[in-house]
């Protein structure tokens, strides 16, 4: 059982159904209504298959593929496989860790893979001197065993960096316990809330609530529009959380800047229209260098301008006004609040009635004659914010594996395990010096390295000869 637990086979077995049932579940829309899927598995299988095609995919749990009971399964045969790998190679890795750099002679040396012989017209004492100076420079700590005529130095650094590989396997482990955690006590969902509503419950489907704990209430939705253009700059929903009674945070969030309270996240996903709803027109009147006064006004109500006997009554509105350049007829081109404007009669002394259309991101439209201002400022209570809604507690876990994986993936990939190792030898008013270096990975760096501390250690030599 141990064998087959540390096999390299389980591991890419487990490792290509994850990724399999993963491509199928990412085209796949998890927990979507069975209508959204079958049409999508009509592209792939067609009309009359598809049904067929969901139902099956429907008892393998692929419509809520990440929390199902294989799936789960799974991450824990691969996380255990990881386990096992880890534990199975570690006393190997520990050992040649912790096992002590002894001297080479000069044939052991030859036989490295890294290797490089040089003779100087020097002393064995300088050649020394300036070799154990080079390669404290680069970072090592050397270790030096002296004979009559002959000087062995030997050095290593790195060797801690063999143990980056169990510091991913840990992130991978860590991963998939806070995936597991997600899966077992989180939850995803969706909730509308029209402006002023209030709700104490998301929703997974239509009919199936997920109590929050708490109320949250949406005070106002808006969408900012790019200056003179049609074009969406910003979504923002003004959300307030309630908690026995009383208001305890409140944050206008934008999309990729959600609010979360005890570990539930809401996230500005959607927004629309609600159908045949009734708000109130928010209107600001101001008479011309009087101060503006804010009036909350329903379809038909009467407005008076103050101190000039000038009268409005809302007529109409129009979610999206704009003119036709054929026939010139004012018309609306969208469901949405995209050019929502108001029409208000006005009644004036002595004068004639009139009908003027105010829109909310034109001001001007709303200044009348004799310079008096009457601004749309929103229709208040018709539009609903979309918010997803989530709640994943093992992503603490996800967060802490992607430090580690980091770490390790870079000491893995740029940091390797060092042994060098330095023959000095005395030969008739000579020194004849052998240079070999092991690195468990990376060699062409070990190689530019042992280079670099010849080529100082040269200089210097060279250097103290000529004086």
């Amino acid at each position: 059982m141990w064998k087959f637990l540390a096999s390299v086979k389980l591991a890419i077995f487990v490792f290509i159904a994850l990724a399999l049932s993963s491509i199928i579940g990412t085209i796949v829309e998890q927990q979507a209504e069975p209508a959204v899927n079958i049409a999508l598995l009509a592209k792939f299988f067609g009309d009359s298959t598809a049904p067929a095609v969901y139902n099956i995919f429907a008892k393998l749990g692929f419509m809520d593929m990440y929390r199902s009971w294989w799936f789960i399964a799974l991450l824990v045969l691969f996380g255990i496989n990881l386990i096992v790998c880890s534990l199975d190679r570690f006393p190997k890795t520990w050992r040649l860790i912790k096992r002590p750099q002894k001297p080479l002679s000069d044939n052991a040396i030859r036989s490295l893979p890294v290797k490089k012989e040089l003779t100087f017209k020097t002393g064995l004492n300088t050649a020394k001197d300036e070799f154990l100076n080079s390669l404290s420079a680069s970072g090592y700590r050397v270790v030096e065993a002296s004979g009559s005529d002959s000087v062995r130095l030997y050095t290593q650094k790195g060797k801690y960096a063999r143990l980056a590989v169990y510091a991913v396997h840990l992130s991978i482990i860590l991963i998939f316990i806070g995936a597991i955690i997600g899966a077992r006590f989180g939850f995803s969902g969706y909730l509308n809330l029209l402006e002023g509503e209030a709700s104490n419950a998301a929703y997974k489907s239509p009919g199936e609530p997920i109590p929050l704990g708490f109320t949250i209430k949406c005070n106002n939705y808006e969408t900012l529009y790019y200056e003179g253009l049609d074009t969406p700059r910003e979504f923002q929903s003004e959300l307030v959380i309630i908690e026995n009674g009383k208001e305890v945070l409140k944050k206008v969030i934008e999309v990729n800047d959600p609010l979360t309270y005890k570990g539930i996240t809401f996230f500005q996903a959607s927004y629309g229209m609600a159908p045949d709803a009734a708000g109130y027109f928010v209107m600001d009147i101001a008479p011309k260098g009087g101060p503006e006064k804010r009036l909350w006004l329903r379809s038909g109500d009467t407005f008076e301008i103050p101190g000039t006997g000038i009268k409005g009554t809302i007529t109409d509105f129009s979610p999206a006004l704009t003119r036709d350049k054929n026939t010139g007829a004012l018309t609306a081109y969208s469901d949405n609040m995209v050019n929502p404007a108001v029409a208000v009669e006005f009644d004036g002394p002595g004068k004639e009635k009139y009908t003027g259309w105010i829109l909310k991101r034109y001001p001007e439209t709303g200044v009348l004659p004799g310079g008096h201002s009457v601004k749309f400022v929103d229709y208040w209570g018709v539009e609903y914010t979309a918010l997803k809604v989530s709640k994943d507690p093992g992503v603490r876990f996800i967060y802490l594996a992607s430090v580690i994986m980091s770490v390790g993936l870079y000491v893995c990939f740029f940091i390797s395990h060092k042994k060098i190792w330095i023959n000095i030898v005395k030969d008739k008013g000579s020194a004849r010096i052998s240079v070999g270096g092991y690195t468990n990975r990376n060699r062409l760096t070990l190689e530019k390295e042992i280079e670099k501390i010849v080529s100082h250690a040269s200089e210097a030599i060279e250097g103290r000869r000529g004086k």
